[in-house]
């Protein structure tokens, strides 16, 4: 298989980055009401993995690629400690920053455990996916529990609206579920290349 260029992919996700800070420093993310927040996670998260499984050049770079640079963008969950921060300042309720913020911090410290002892994750695919299914599974309780607070005080987590935590919903969340997609699909693959 050739060896494709990272580089489209990152120039996307770097203007996409801009974007979204743009979008939240012009206050249209804060002004979002329920259940555009939500709707907008799902739609960017949703957009991510369709291209990734529909456009072929960046298909084949996905199925090439070392996943390093995947994990070490979970790094950016030590946002958990914000989440904790800003629980005891009062601006989020603890409903949300205590299982955001710890489950954040143990994800994230998975990551840079992986990021420090392992030059490519696929070599040891049981570490991997033992962290990838722990990750999943706290973004997933993350974007649930904000989701129900949201449809029922949207005021309690307006906080994640406003820039810079706007870039929580805008950018990080859906580019970490759609790793974790991007790692099980990977694994995937694994397994049926070794049965």
């Amino acid at each position: 298989m050739p060896k494709h260029s990272s580089r489209p992919f990152l120039t996307v996700v770097a203007l996409w980055f801009v974007a979204a800070c743009f979008a939240g420093l012009s206050g249209r993310v804060a002004a979002m009401t329920p259940p555009l927040p939500q709707v907008m996670i799902g739609m960017l998260t949703l957009a991510l993995v369709l291209s990734g499984a529909l456009h072929a050049g960046l298909r084949d770079w996905l199925k090439q690629v070392n996943l390093r640079g995947f994990v070490a963008f979970h790094l950016t969950r030590y946002v958990g400690i914000a989440f904790l921060l800003m629980y005891q300042s009062g601006s989020l309720p603890g409903e949300f920053a205590l299982t955001a913020g710890w489950g954040d911090i143990v994800a994230a410290t998975g990551a840079m455990a992986i990021v420090l002892l392992l030059r490519d994750p696929m070599s040891k695919p049981g570490v991997l996916l033992l962290w990838n299914t722990f990750g999943l599974a706290d973004i997933l309780l993350v974007v649930i529990t904000a989701t129900r607070i949201a449809m029922h005080s949207p005021a309690d987590i307006r906080a994640l609206l406003v820039f810079p935590m706007s870039l929580v919903p805008t950018f990080v969340v859906p580019l970490i579920i759609a790793s974790h997609v991007l790692v099980l699909m990977r694994l995937r693959q694994l397994a049926k290349t070794i049965a």
